[in-house]
């Protein structure tokens, strides 16, 4: 669509993937201190500080699991690893969750009710995310000439040139706001604490599974090829993992 947004001069970019994304950080930002203030009285430098040290994982966790999709080509030419091009949302997820287990247990934060906090704020990141996404091509769909296709014709595009595509990073974006109006509404019947976070965990893992089926940017690896995706193979392991966790907890609400 518009990889970049706009420009000043010969030295001034400003991405449409990176505009996008620092705009769900705020809102992001907004949201954790707005929460964490009313609740547990969680000063707005210690909120900046959690998001710095989550973008740094955010950041580690994408680029590593993007090595490892495809480790020889990355060994021969570790500094296209740096381009800025290219993570692994999954990657930055597992990375950011530890991350945060961590920084709860040093600021003797509540850790099940911060991970509902940080369950609806990932998913506002991540839609705005998914905006510039499709706005720079990356994240694109398989060849489709459907009503809903999309056809991007911007060089510095990441997708396909002049060919009509399953417009993927917009299911996707849908998806995750459908994903939190439900944490919204679970939030105001909620059961027990933790149950917002892995009810995310649950939801996007499903939805990406489906969403997979019709991306095209086959550079993101297979563990069956034209089968089974790398991400899918994490999304059954992440929802077997959290549905266990999910349904222990429930139990113990209901003992």
């Amino acid at each position: 669509m518009h990889p970049v947004l706009f420009k000043i001069g010969d030295s001034f970019t400003i991405y449409s993937y990176g505009f996008f994304i620092v705009i769900g950080a705020v809102i992001g930002i907004i949201y954790v201190s707005w929460q964490t203030r009313k609740k547990y009285q969680l000063p707005f430098d210690s909120v900046n500080t959690l998001f710095l040290v989550l973008l740094l994982a955010a950041i580690v966790g994408g680029k590593a699991f993007l090595f490892f999709e495809k480790p020889g080509y990355y060994i021969d030419n570790f500094s296209a690893l740096f381009t800025g091009r290219g993570f692994v949302f999954y990657g930055s997820l597992l990375f950011c969750i530890p991350t945060m287990l961590y920084f709860f247990k040093k600021f003797k934060l509540p850790t099940w009710p911060m991970l509902d906090i940080m369950a609806i704020t990932t998913c506002i990141v991540h839609f705005f995310g998914r905006i510039g996404c499709f706005m720079a091509g990356c994240c694109h769909g398989i060849e489709w000439h459907g009503p809903l296709a999309v056809i991007f014709t911007d060089e510095k595009c990441l997708a396909p040139l002049d060919t009509p595509l399953h417009p993927t990073q917009l299911y996707s974006a849908g998806m995750i706001l459908i994903i939190l109006i439900l944490l919204i509404l679970i939030k105001k019947f909620q059961s027990f604490e933790g149950q917002l976070f892995l009810s995310y965990l649950i939801l996007y893992a499903g939805g990406r599974s489906i969403i997979e089926i019709f991306r095209g940017d086959i550079s993101r690896g297979f563990v069956i090829d034209g089968i089974l995706s790398n991400s899918q193979f994490i999304s059954i392991i992440v929802i077997t993992t959290t549905l266990y966790f999910y349904i222990r907890a429930y139990k113990r609400r209901s003992s």
